[in-house]
């Protein structure tokens, strides 16, 4: 997914020893004077305006600060000289960066009320306009819209209390499964069934019965394609070769995490990343909905056409003889071949597609016929 960079923003950080919020770029408390330990981080303000200074849009770009490895103040990267004790900064230690401090607060935020004489102070304050008394941080727009959960009247809950636990004990009507779903439960209920019953059935033993051939047939086919004009859909780039393009439409194709030429750019909420030299970064999470060329064209394309087929009623199959078109091609043979028996109960088909079985089956020949429990010829044998 890639980020997408709206601007920065300044942040701020509360002072540990007398509890004054600074601005973000402060590196010491305006208020004490005491630097901001490596261990206090940075918090966003209650409204974060993007900044517009060039030159401090640099300095949120440059990279995180670093403190004094001697006297633990804050200093700029890349500085050689700590501005407060003078020491080397070689071994000075960045600070932490890369933190999400959270959703970017760009619309106004509620008024603060001083904690010391209760007056209301605009959200941005850090001293109270009054008593010049600081003041904490004010609650963002989101958080401030919010609205309060209702409590739960007294009445209700103590006739809840004298009710006892059978009161408290709710009775969920049981959810009825939908109609397709039961339908689909039943069906698969009936296969397995009638599988168990073909199982049972498989193990019962074949009967064996003597059959005389009372008639014959069979029937040869050859399978035929003809390569027909077709229409079809299909993105541009997919459409083969040499085909006709009739019209072509702009379609939802993919998504992906980089700008494309014919692409929606589809962005989450903004949100503000603490860089570590007092700004945050106000960054976005973004993907790209692109859309391509989707075609209607014609083509030709092979289709099953009607076989051309033999029948007879001999013991001497033969194969038709297709004359074939230009567009047209063979795709394969079929054969299938019909015995019926007279028993002297009833009679009974055999069906195969072995020349070799049918084509000792003369008329009035006598075959043993083994016979399954569903009443199917199985096997045959000569009886004679």
């Amino acid at each position: 997914m890639a980020k997408k960079v709206l601007g920065y923003v300044e942040l701020e950080w509360t002072c540990p020893q007398c509890g004054t919020r600074n601005p973000g770029t402060n590196k010491q408390c305006e208020s004490c004077g005491r630097a901001q330990p490596k261990r206090v981080a940075f918090h966003q303000a209650a409204e974060e305006e993007l900044i517009t200074d060039e030159a401090e849009i640099a300095r949120a770009k440059a990279g995180p600060d670093v403190h004094c490895a001697f006297c633990g103040t804050r200093n700029p990267v890349g500085a050689e000289r700590c501005t407060q004790c003078g020491a080397d900064l070689a071994s000075a230690g960045a600070r932490e960066s890369g933190k999400v401090l959270g959703a970017h607060r760009h619309g106004p935020a509620a008024p603060v009320r001083c904690p010391n004489c209760g007056a209301e102070n605009d959200a941005m304050a850090r001293k109270c306009a009054r008593c010049n008394a600081s003041l904490p941080k004010a609650a963002p727009a989101e958080a401030s819209a919010r609205p309060k959960a209702r409590a739960r009247p007294k009445a209700r809950a103590r006739s809840k209390a004298r009710a006892g636990p059978r009161a408290t004990t709710s009775t969920k009507p049981r959810r009825k499964l939908p109609l397709p779903v039961i339908i689909g439960i039943g069906l698969m209920a009936l296969l397995a069934v009638a599988a168990c019953v073909l199982i049972v059935l498989s193990m019962i033993p074949s009967e064996q019965v003597t059959g005389v051939v009372q008639s014959v047939s069979w029937q040869r086919s050859v399978e035929i394609e003809a390569l027909q004009d077709v229409t079809k859909e299909d993105w541009r780039d997919r459409i083969p070769s040499g085909a006709r393009v009739a019209s072509c439409t702009q379609k939802y194709r993919r998504t992906q995490d980089s700008p494309a030429a014919n692409a929606t750019e589809v962005c989450g909420t903004p949100y503000t990343v603490d860089t570590g030299t007092g700004h945050g970064e106000v960054v976005q999470d973004c993907q790209y909905k692109v859309y391509d060329a989707w075609c209607t064209y014609g083509a030709q394309e092979w289709k099953k056409a009607a076989p051309i087929t033999a029948n007879g009623t001999d013991l001497s199959p033969r194969w038709p003889e297709p004359r074939l078109a230009a567009n047209e091609r063979e795709t394969g043979r079929e054969e299938r071949y019909k015995v019926v028996f007279e028993t002297e109960s009833k009679t009974y088909t055999y069906t195969t597609s072995d020349e070799n079985r049918f084509r000792p089956c003369r008329i009035g020949s006598r075959w043993a016929l083994k016979i399954n429990a569903l009443g199917r010829v199985k096997s045959i044998q000569p009886a004679d």
